[in-house]
Protein backbone atom coordinates (compact mmCIF):
# COMPACT_ATOMS: atom_id res chain seq x y z
CA UNK A 1 0.00 0.00 0.00
CA UNK A 2 1.25 3.61 -1.01
CA UNK A 3 1.76 5.91 1.38
CA UNK A 4 -0.56 9.19 1.38
CA UNK A 5 0.28 12.89 0.81
CA UNK A 6 1.10 15.09 3.34
CA UNK A 7 -3.08 16.52 2.76
CA UNK A 8 -4.10 13.11 2.93
CA UNK A 9 -2.37 12.76 6.44
CA UNK A 10 -4.14 11.03 9.20
CA UNK A 11 -4.34 11.44 13.43
CA UNK A 12 -4.04 9.63 16.67
CA UNK A 13 -6.86 10.37 19.22
CA UNK A 14 -6.33 8.73 23.11
CA UNK A 15 -9.79 8.35 24.63
CA UNK A 16 -10.57 7.53 27.65
CA UNK A 17 -13.22 4.67 28.24
CA UNK A 18 -13.71 5.88 31.92
CA UNK A 19 -14.55 2.63 34.48
CA UNK A 20 -16.56 1.07 32.14
CA UNK A 21 -20.10 2.22 31.67
CA UNK A 22 -21.01 3.55 28.11
CA UNK A 23 -23.47 6.65 29.56
CA UNK A 24 -19.52 7.79 31.54
CA UNK A 25 -17.93 8.44 27.74
CA UNK A 26 -17.99 11.97 26.91
CA UNK A 27 -19.95 13.05 23.77
CA UNK A 28 -16.61 14.29 22.15
CA UNK A 29 -14.76 10.47 22.58
CA UNK A 30 -18.45 8.68 21.31
CA UNK A 31 -17.91 11.17 18.31
CA UNK A 32 -14.23 10.32 17.61
CA UNK A 33 -15.55 6.48 17.60
CA UNK A 34 -18.20 6.90 15.04
CA UNK A 35 -15.58 8.49 12.80
CA UNK A 36 -12.60 6.31 13.44
CA UNK A 37 -11.23 4.25 10.49
CA UNK A 38 -9.24 2.18 13.40
CA UNK A 39 -9.98 1.20 16.77
CA UNK A 40 -7.16 -0.24 19.05
CA UNK A 41 -8.83 -0.75 21.88
CA UNK A 42 -7.59 -2.22 26.04
CA UNK A 43 -9.24 -5.82 27.52
CA UNK A 44 -11.00 -2.92 30.13
CA UNK A 45 -12.72 -1.65 26.64
CA UNK A 46 -15.96 -3.54 26.89
CA UNK A 47 -18.45 -4.20 24.03
CA UNK A 48 -20.58 -1.80 24.73
CA UNK A 49 -18.16 1.09 24.45
CA UNK A 50 -16.89 -0.34 21.07
CA UNK A 51 -20.62 -0.12 19.73
CA UNK A 52 -20.26 3.35 19.17
CA UNK A 53 -17.11 2.80 16.70
CA UNK A 54 -17.71 3.43 13.16
CA UNK A 55 -19.31 -0.26 11.47
CA UNK A 56 -16.27 -0.04 8.76
CA UNK A 57 -13.02 0.77 11.28
CA UNK A 58 -10.83 -2.13 12.03
CA UNK A 59 -10.80 -3.25 15.57
CA UNK A 60 -7.32 -3.99 17.08
CA UNK A 61 -7.26 -5.96 20.61
CA UNK A 62 -3.62 -4.27 22.27
CA UNK A 63 -4.76 -4.25 26.02
CA UNK A 64 -2.17 -5.51 28.58
CA UNK A 65 -2.62 -7.23 31.74
CA UNK A 66 -0.67 -8.65 34.13
CA UNK A 67 0.54 -11.88 34.06
CA UNK A 68 -1.21 -12.60 30.42
CA UNK A 69 0.97 -12.26 27.22
CA UNK A 70 0.19 -8.65 25.17
CA UNK A 71 1.64 -6.44 22.54
CA UNK A 72 4.66 -4.75 23.62
CA UNK A 73 4.48 -0.76 24.08
CA UNK A 74 6.61 -0.29 20.79
CA UNK A 75 4.55 -2.56 19.48
CA UNK A 76 0.92 -0.23 19.97
CA UNK A 77 2.82 2.66 19.09
CA UNK A 78 4.23 1.76 15.52
CA UNK A 79 0.34 0.28 14.99
CA UNK A 80 -0.66 3.77 15.70
CA UNK A 81 1.66 5.07 13.23
CA UNK A 82 1.73 3.44 11.06
CA UNK A 83 -1.61 3.44 9.85
CA UNK A 84 -2.16 7.06 10.68
CA UNK A 85 0.38 7.35 8.06
CA UNK A 86 -1.88 5.87 5.70
CA UNK A 87 -4.21 8.81 6.43
CA UNK A 88 -6.53 6.59 8.79
CA UNK A 89 -7.97 8.15 11.99
CA UNK A 90 -7.10 5.99 14.65
CA UNK A 91 -8.32 6.14 17.95
CA UNK A 92 -6.97 4.37 20.75
CA UNK A 93 -9.13 3.31 23.21
CA UNK A 94 -7.96 3.77 27.01
CA UNK A 95 -10.18 2.59 30.16
CA UNK A 96 -10.09 5.07 32.96
CA UNK A 97 -8.21 8.61 31.96
CA UNK A 98 -5.41 8.40 29.43
CA UNK A 99 -3.51 10.81 31.29
CA UNK A 100 -3.37 8.27 34.36
CA UNK A 101 -1.16 5.39 34.68
CA UNK A 102 -1.92 4.36 31.26
CA UNK A 103 1.27 4.90 29.48
CA UNK A 104 0.00 7.75 27.77
CA UNK A 105 3.44 9.96 27.82
CA UNK A 106 5.41 6.95 25.56
CA UNK A 107 1.94 7.22 23.34
CA UNK A 108 2.54 11.17 22.82
CA UNK A 109 5.89 11.06 22.51
CA UNK A 110 5.79 8.64 19.58
CA UNK A 111 3.70 10.71 17.71
CA UNK A 112 5.13 13.13 18.12
CA UNK A 113 8.42 11.96 16.92
CA UNK A 114 6.92 10.61 14.13
CA UNK A 115 5.16 14.03 13.38
CA UNK A 116 1.28 12.78 13.80
CA UNK A 117 -1.18 14.80 14.97
CA UNK A 118 -2.51 13.43 18.10
CA UNK A 119 -5.55 15.02 20.40
CA UNK A 120 -6.37 14.04 23.94
CA UNK A 121 -9.54 12.70 25.06
CA UNK A 122 -10.02 12.85 29.09
CA UNK A 123 -12.21 10.11 30.38
CA UNK A 124 -13.41 9.87 33.82
CA UNK A 125 -11.03 8.04 36.15
CA UNK A 126 -11.11 4.92 37.94
CA UNK A 127 -10.78 6.74 41.55
CA UNK A 128 -13.09 9.09 41.10
CA UNK A 129 -15.88 6.76 39.54
CA UNK A 130 -15.25 4.46 42.68
CA UNK A 131 -15.82 7.49 45.29
CA UNK A 132 -18.91 8.07 42.87
CA UNK A 133 -20.01 4.44 43.03
CA UNK A 134 -19.33 4.08 47.07
CA UNK A 135 -21.51 6.88 47.17
CA UNK A 136 -18.53 9.21 49.12
CA UNK A 137 -15.98 11.73 48.51
CA UNK A 138 -12.49 11.65 48.60
CA UNK A 139 -12.22 14.87 50.15
CA UNK A 140 -13.35 15.77 53.38
CA UNK A 141 -13.32 18.92 55.37
CA UNK A 142 -10.67 18.93 58.39
CA UNK A 143 -10.00 14.85 57.55
CA UNK A 144 -8.91 14.45 54.21
CA UNK A 145 -7.01 17.76 52.97
CA UNK A 146 -6.29 16.09 49.17
CA UNK A 147 -5.78 12.98 47.39
CA UNK A 148 -2.42 11.27 45.81
CA UNK A 149 -2.27 8.34 43.34
CA UNK A 150 0.07 5.88 43.13
CA UNK A 151 0.29 2.59 40.77
CA UNK A 152 1.39 -0.16 42.86
CA UNK A 153 2.84 -2.35 40.39
CA UNK A 154 6.43 -1.75 38.93
CA UNK A 155 7.26 -2.66 35.62
CA UNK A 156 8.54 -5.89 36.91
CA UNK A 157 5.10 -6.01 38.37
CA UNK A 158 6.45 -5.41 42.18
CA UNK A 159 5.48 -2.40 44.41
CA UNK A 160 7.98 0.33 42.96
CA UNK A 161 10.96 0.99 45.30
CA UNK A 162 10.87 4.70 45.16
CA UNK A 163 7.41 5.36 46.81
CA UNK A 164 7.53 8.39 48.77
CA UNK A 165 6.15 6.26 52.33
CA UNK A 166 5.95 9.42 54.62
CA UNK A 167 3.54 11.24 52.06
CA UNK A 168 1.55 7.81 51.56
CA UNK A 169 1.11 7.85 55.28
CA UNK A 170 -0.49 10.86 55.30
CA UNK A 171 -3.54 10.32 57.55
CA UNK A 172 -4.39 14.17 55.94
CA UNK A 173 -4.70 12.10 52.61
CA UNK A 174 -6.98 9.92 50.62
CA UNK A 175 -4.68 7.69 48.87
CA UNK A 176 -6.01 6.07 44.91
CA UNK A 177 -3.93 2.56 44.66
CA UNK A 178 -4.22 1.63 41.02
CA UNK A 179 -2.88 -1.76 40.10
CA UNK A 180 -2.12 -2.75 42.97
CA UNK A 181 -4.00 -6.19 44.48
CA UNK A 182 -0.78 -8.37 44.31
CA UNK A 183 1.60 -5.72 46.32
CA UNK A 184 -0.43 -4.07 48.80
CA UNK A 185 0.13 -6.27 51.34
CA UNK A 186 3.50 -5.17 51.38
CA UNK A 187 2.40 -1.70 50.65
CA UNK A 188 0.18 -1.57 53.97
CA UNK A 189 3.71 -2.90 55.95
CA UNK A 190 5.55 0.01 54.78
CA UNK A 191 3.09 2.28 55.61
CA UNK A 192 2.34 0.94 59.13
CA UNK A 193 5.85 1.14 59.56
CA UNK A 194 5.47 4.81 58.77
CA UNK A 195 2.95 5.49 61.38
CA UNK A 196 0.07 4.67 59.61
CA UNK A 197 -2.57 3.11 61.42
CA UNK A 198 -3.32 -0.24 60.97
CA UNK A 199 -7.30 0.72 61.29
CA UNK A 200 -7.41 3.34 58.41
CA UNK A 201 -10.33 2.76 56.54
CA UNK A 202 -9.67 0.77 53.49
CA UNK A 203 -11.88 -0.21 50.79
CA UNK A 204 -10.95 -2.55 47.38
CA UNK A 205 -13.38 -1.96 44.44
CA UNK A 206 -12.75 -4.83 42.00
CA UNK A 207 -14.39 -4.76 38.28
CA UNK A 208 -15.39 -1.26 38.56
CA UNK A 209 -18.12 -0.84 35.66
CA UNK A 210 -18.99 -4.28 35.20
CA UNK A 211 -21.82 -6.37 36.07
CA UNK A 212 -18.55 -8.08 38.17
CA UNK A 213 -18.67 -4.87 40.47
CA UNK A 214 -17.38 -5.72 43.53
CA UNK A 215 -16.71 -4.04 47.25
CA UNK A 216 -14.10 -5.39 49.96
CA UNK A 217 -14.00 -2.82 52.58
CA UNK A 218 -12.41 -2.81 56.25
CA UNK A 219 -9.31 -1.40 57.86
CA UNK A 220 -5.39 -1.09 56.17
CA UNK A 221 -4.56 -4.56 58.37
CA UNK A 222 -7.65 -6.10 57.38
CA UNK A 223 -7.73 -5.61 53.56
CA UNK A 224 -3.96 -5.91 53.14
CA UNK A 225 -4.35 -9.84 55.22
CA UNK A 226 -6.95 -10.55 52.53
CA UNK A 227 -5.74 -9.84 49.80
CA UNK A 228 -2.12 -11.54 50.47
CA UNK A 229 -4.39 -14.60 51.27
CA UNK A 230 -7.07 -14.41 47.82
CA UNK A 231 -6.38 -11.54 45.60
CA UNK A 232 -9.89 -10.95 42.98
CA UNK A 233 -9.64 -11.90 39.92
CA UNK A 234 -10.70 -8.90 38.45
CA UNK A 235 -8.60 -5.43 38.10
CA UNK A 236 -9.04 -3.48 41.55
CA UNK A 237 -9.10 -0.03 42.56
CA UNK A 238 -8.36 0.41 46.54
CA UNK A 239 -8.77 3.44 48.47
CA UNK A 240 -7.46 4.32 51.93
CA UNK A 241 -7.58 6.92 53.98
CA UNK A 242 -9.69 8.75 57.06
CA UNK A 243 -12.29 10.28 54.93
CA UNK A 244 -13.39 6.68 53.75
CA UNK A 245 -14.91 6.26 57.57
CA UNK A 246 -18.50 4.24 57.15
CA UNK A 247 -17.86 2.09 54.37
CA UNK A 248 -17.13 -1.16 56.38
CA UNK A 249 -19.31 -3.58 54.17
CA UNK A 250 -18.57 -5.75 51.57
CA UNK A 251 -20.61 -6.10 48.67
CA UNK A 252 -21.39 -8.73 45.87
Amino acid sequence: MTAPDAAMQGSITLIGGGPGDIDLLTLRAVERLRTADVVLYDDLAGDEILSFANPDAELIAVGKRAGHPSPKQQEVSRLMIGYARLGKRVVRVKSGDPSIFSRADEEISAAREASVPIEIVPGITTATAAAAYLGTSLTKRGVARRVQMITGHDVDGKLPENLDLSALADRGATTCVFMGKATFASLADKLIAHGLSGDTPTVVVESLGSPATAVMAGTLKEIAARLATAKPAGPCMILYGEALAGLHRDEE
